[in-house]
């Protein structure tokens, strides 16, 4: 797939006939693929893979904003899902690494040319930035890695989930073990289909052929545990993806949020698993045109978090590459973006960017945010084991205000918890919060919360009368539920910024500044992007 001259005939066909034995063919609409042959895509047309077959399609987007490659590989990863490779050879700009993105966040293999062997390297330096290139080679290294890949992955049969063997299961543990040393997450009540196979695709890669030997890998290389866990992390995100989701938000939902708040208060909104923060700017979008739409002040704040520190590096950060044209219009591309230099990319505005709060975050783990008017969680469940989201769906009740809204992801539903959620569109997976439930704040918090009469060994005393054999009084165990539940973590300073009193849970917030033990200074302590 090239970046040809869409008003020229292409001689690439004849070119690349004089380089190799194979069957070399400039495609036709509908043409069936044959192994054993290559295929050219043709002058001003887009290309796509469905059922081994390729089809044109007259491009959508103006001369010199077609994306021909990113258009194929998320075709290519659409229909072939594991089974996709891509190869990104040397060439200008950035098109192909939204393309990238969708292949390996279907387990397929992505490989680049080495930049220095190039004569134009911006394609593959854009796609080795998002961190999902699996090899870096000179074109000559290329054959002999893509068979052994190959051979690897498709020359034996698929062992169906149900087949594992035994040793094979206590392998998988030691791997969650391994896991949880290294990065701190705990994936063992994640669906053992999804671990399996990352598990597998990073064995092929290896060449490993039993888990018990990739154990023994991981355990002596450190950087692989480190990769197998930015496997685990990747989903497919674009700008308003799944377009009708986003339309009931922008007709329904929103409308409703500005027309429930006075004058002056704040929209709260979380995206809860935000990856590289398409999904977070689009909520940030709607948000804006309708505050300029209603003309009222009401100020929006948009949490955005996720479990991988170098997807919310890329989400602060703001830019995007040029295939982004393709999810987005040109009137809102226009407004709310500027292209960013010569590679073609875009760059989120300023005034957009500061509506947003990016945070690393284990949704699992950490303490929820509260009082919000909309959560969008979307293909994250999917991934879970019924135990995590049995906890996660009342702890999305939870930091909900009442009549609150929560998007989930297309297969996914709030299962067994219909008492705390109404639901506004089955089919788009929306719903609304139900007023508050006896119990259910206890239920939301979950783990986050001791038990009632164990406060007094996890909370700071509270000013009160003591019993005389020095335990809480049932006021001050009282209080000290009420202050748990419903004030939101905090910290005492004093003129200096230096911490005098905490409250709550502040791990999303505050962590433990570099350097000399002792120095509790808020701004020292304030998480990347707090300051």
């Amino acid at each position: 797939v090239q970046h040809l001259a869409p008003d020229h005939k292409s001689i690439l066909t004849d070119l690349i006939r004089r380089y190799t034995r194979m069957q070399v063919f400039e495609v036709e609409d509908g043409m069936m693929v044959r192994p054993n042959c290559t295929y050219i895509i043709p002058p001003n047309r887009d290309m796509a893979f469905l059922g081994g077959s390729l089809q044109l399609l007259e491009p959508t987007s103006p001369r010199g904003r077609r994306l021909p490659i990113d258009f194929f590989f998320r075709s290519l990863a659409q229909d072939q899902h594991d089974r996709a490779i891509c190869v990104v050879l040397s060439g200008t700009g950035s098109d192909g690494t939204l393309g990238v993105r969708a292949i390996k966040s279907e387990g397929g293999m992505v490989m680049v040319q080495r930049p220095e062997t190039t004569e134009y390297d911006g394609m593959p330096r854009s796609a080795i930035a998002t961190g999902l290139v699996d090899f870096e080679l000179a074109p000559a290294e290329m054959p002999a890695q893509l068979i052994a890949f190959a051979a690897h992955v498709f020359g034996k049969l698929p062992r169906l989930a149900s087949e594992q063997m035994p040793q094979s299961e206590n392998a998988l543990k030691k791997i969650f073990v391994l896991l949880r040393a290294q990065t701190g997450h705990d994936f063992s009540q994640y669906k053992p289909s999804t671990i399996n196979r990352r598990i597998e695709r990073r064995m092929a890669l290896h060449q490993i052929d039993t888990m018990e030997h990739y154990v023994k890998h991981a355990q002596q290389t450190p950087a692989e545990v480190d990769s197998l866990f930015r496997d685990l992390l990747i989903g497919v995100t674009n700008f308003f993806r799944d377009p009708l989701a986003f339309k009931a938000l922008e007709q329904k939902v929103i409308p409703q949020l500005f027309a429930g708040k006075p004058v002056g208060d704040v929209i709260r909104v979380w995206s809860a698993g935000c990856a590289t923060g398409e999904e977070a700017y689009s909520l940030a979008i709607l948000l804006t045109e309708q505050q300029e739409s209603a003309r009222q002040g009401r100020k929006i704040q948009v949490f955005a978090t996720d479990i991988d520190s170098q997807a919310i590096a890329a989400a602060r950060a703001g830019i995007y590459p040029a295939g982004i044209a393709a999810d987005i219009s040109p009137e809102r591309l226009a407004r709310f973006f500027s292209a960013e230099g010569e590679s073609g990319g875009y760059r989120v505005h300023k005034n957009i960017r500061d509506l947003l709060v990016f945070s690393e975050q284990d949704v699992i783990r950490d303490p929820p945010f509260s009082k919000l008017d909309l959560i969008s969680c979307r293909n994250l469940l999917i991934y879970m084991g019924a135990e995590l989201q049995k906890k996660l769906i009342p702890l999305f009740y939870y930091a909900l205000n009442p009549g609150g809204s929560l998007l989930l992801g297309t297969s996914e539903t709030v299962g067994d918890f219909g008492n705390l959620f109404a639901v506004q569109d089955r089919k788009l997976k929306l719903y609304r919060r139900k007023e508050i439930l006896q119990g259910a704040t206890r239920v939301g918090l979950g783990s986050f919360l001791p038990p009632l009469m164990a406060l007094d060994a996890v909370l700071p005393r509270a000013a009160g009368k003591m019993t005389s054999r020095g335990k809480p009084s049932l006021r001050e165990v009282t209080e000290q539920a009420l202050l748990q539940q419903r004030v939101p973590a905090g910290a005492l300073v004093n003129g200096h910024g230096d911490i005098l009193y905490i409250h709550g849970r502040t791990g999303m917030y505050l962590e433990p500044a570099v350097g000399e033990v002792g120095v509790y200074n808020i701004l020292k302590m304030a998480r990347e992007g707090l300051r």
